[in-house]
């Protein structure tokens, strides 16, 4: 058994080197989104040229209990404590639909209320939908990768495989929160 666990852990390794390679490729795109913000804003003298909907602010708060409640359903899982995992891990699910919503919503007003849309004279605004619409695709990858965990937590696989999942989610959701962190106060710092 012991054996079988080891080899486990030798398989595992580099598709954790991968998700690695695939959270520093997906700052440095991040990184380039903003510095393309950057290069044009400075170029036109066009910052955002609006306030941001506070509706950011919540999505904000949603996101950060998120990776709280991430960091307690690994400590769960490293303490065999599943029904607890389980737990934590559907309310992190849940937290990352709310902010996925409340995104979409934070859309909508910009559309309906502020008369912002992504099509714009003002192209740094459009910046906002870009920057926005990239990192909700990263969060309904981090969503999926959050329920398949669930799932194997559910169907009985080897306690080694059940920490490694939990150990690639943390990294997926941890980056996804770090980021959005980033964008909200590069944004932040850009409006108006």
């Amino acid at each position: 058994m012991a054996k079988i666990e080891q080899e486990d852990k030798l398989n595992l390794a580099p598709k954790k080197f991968n998700m690695w390679i695939f959270v520093f490729t997906s700052f440095m795109f991040f990184a380039a989104l903003t510095s393309g913000f950057i290069v044009y804003s400075g170029g036109t003298g066009h910052a955002l040229g609006m306030k941001l909907p506070s509706a950011f602010i919540y999505s904000t708060i949603a996101i950060v209990v998120s990776s709280i409640t991430m960091q307690l359903a690994s400590k769960a899982a490293r303490e065999l404590q599943f029904a607890k995992q389980r737990l934590l891990l559907g309310i992190t699910i849940a937290l990352g639909v709310a902010f996925f919503v409340i995104q979409i919503y934070a859309w909508s007003y910009m559309v309906n209320q502020m008369g912002v849309y992504f099509t714009n004279p003002n192209a740094s605004q459009s910046f906002v939908y870009v920057f926005t619409g990239m990192h909700l695709l990263h969060i309904l990858a981090g969503i999926l990768l959050l329920a398949n965990t669930m799932w194997g937590s559910y169907s009985g696989i080897p306690q080694v495989k059940n920490l490694f999942r939990m150990q690639m989610s943390s990294i997926f959701w941890h980056f996804v929160d770090i980021i959005w962190i980033y964008l909200y106060v590069f944004l932040l710092l850009n409006q108006q």
